[in-house]
């Protein structure tokens, strides 16, 4: 497969290039090879796929799961987005802090996103496709999400009035999440 690490941010948040061929009928790239990960550093064990489409303008998240909380390995496949990963492992000294990447189908880079952090995205391009890879299965009783304009993490999303969801414009802010009890649990640790 051969991968290139372009960069690693908030100590565990990983950008890969992938090795792409590429001639006059189009490319051909492998998007995941266990064994050229675990060069890497990354030893997970993936259990779900997922796959979204976006409208230009629509902002996902801060979404993560408390129980038994995803890693994720995200790359876009059609168009472009923006990725902010905030960092909630709690003992962290980045606890709090984000990162932004840049994804589309034209770099072709692809994310580590280790479990402990929350995810957002902005689709920027008309219509945005993501498909990403998870270590735990979706648990709808354990999802949360920390509002995307939380003013404690103070993203600036360059995007003025984004397409949100009614779950994700109620979430309330890093603090308001802090203070409930599940913001306690070991989870992120």
């Amino acid at each position: 497969m051969g991968l290139i690490l372009l960069s690693e941010q908030l100590n565990g948040l990983k950008l890969f290039e992938p090795k792409v061929f590429g001639d006059n009928r189009g490319f051909f790239m492998e998007t995941y090879r266990s064994d050229d990960f675990e060069k890497l550093g990354i030893y997970e064990n993936f259990l779900q796929d997922n796959h979204s489409g976006s409208v230009r303008k629509t902002l996902r998240g801060l979404h993560f799961q408390l129980n038994k909380p995803q890693g994720k390995l995200i790359r876009v496949t059609s168009g472009e987005a923006i990725f902010v990963e905030v960092d909630l492992r709690y003992n962290s000294k980045h606890f709090g802090k984000f990162a932004k990447f840049s994804l589309s189908s034209g770099n072709r880079n692809i994310l580590w996103v280790p479990a402990g952090f929350a995810n957002g995205f902005l689709a920027i391009s008309e219509w945005c496709e993501v498909q990403y890879k998870c270590t735990a299965i979706y648990n709808p009783s354990g999802e949360s999400a920390i509002r995307w304009n939380s003013p404690e993490i103070n993203i600036d999303w360059n995007c003025t009035n984004p397409i949100i969801s009614e779950k994700d414009q109620n979430a309330g802010s890093l603090s308001d999440w802090l203070s409930k009890e599940e913001a306690k649990k070991e989870w992120w640790r």
